[in-house]
């Protein structure tokens, strides 16, 4: 439902449909696959909602835009309190908090360092991942991070060999903020 609705968002951003549906139902079969409870697998649902939006948004015009970043967070962070009062794992809760908070500071941290390398929607989609990661650990949180400079890294130098990119060339990050965080949940 929220693909429906946020649809004529990611169109304005010249995003095709057919690519953020695609990217939705795999992310969240992955989400229904590791979800811990109902509402569990509601928040990761919603996440991966808003994950394949940006990732089709992000790769064909190089933005997160806060038309999708903001309702995304507005739909998975209720879901987590929920998650917590259902299945009174507050500790888990404060975990995701905390570990928001840390990418998104890791990742200011990048962007105020590089601003050429990390963009400010990096920066504001990062405690998004941090809130999913953090529910399931701190190991989560390290290993998605780690996993998504590792293969954004990797296909940029095989672009760079290729000659379809040089040292200058804007390379979408947030997929590869995804597919960090997805392959690592994956894994559980």
């Amino acid at each position: 439902m929220a693909a429906l609705l946020l649809t004529p968002a990611v169109r304005a951003f010249g995003a095709k449909g057919f690519w953020h549906a695609l990217i939705a139902g795999i992310l969240g079969a992955g989400a229904a696959a590791i979800g811990t409870s109902w509402v569990n697998t509601l928040a990761l649902c919603a996440a991966a909602i808003g994950c394949a939006l940006l990732t089709t948004v992000d790769l064909a015009v190089h933005r997160l835009p806060r038309a999708i970043l903001v309702p995304t967070y507005a739909t998975v962070i209720p879901l987590l309190v929920a998650t917590a009062a259902h299945e009174g794992a507050w500790d888990a809760l404060l975990r995701a908090c905390l570990a928001a908070l840390t990418l998104g500071a890791f990742y200011f941290l990048l962007g105020a360092l590089a601003p050429s390398g990390i963009g400010f929607g990096d920066v504001t989609f990062a405690p998004l991942l941090g809130l999913v990661l953090g529910w399931f650990g701190w190991a989560q949180v390290l290993a998605a991070t780690l996993a998504t400079f590792i293969c954004a890294g990797v296909a940029a130098v095989a672009l760079l060999i290729t000659r379809r990119a040089t040292a200058r060339t804007r390379i979408a990050f947030g997929p590869w903020m995804v597919f960090g965080a997805a392959s690592v949940l994956w894994m559980l």
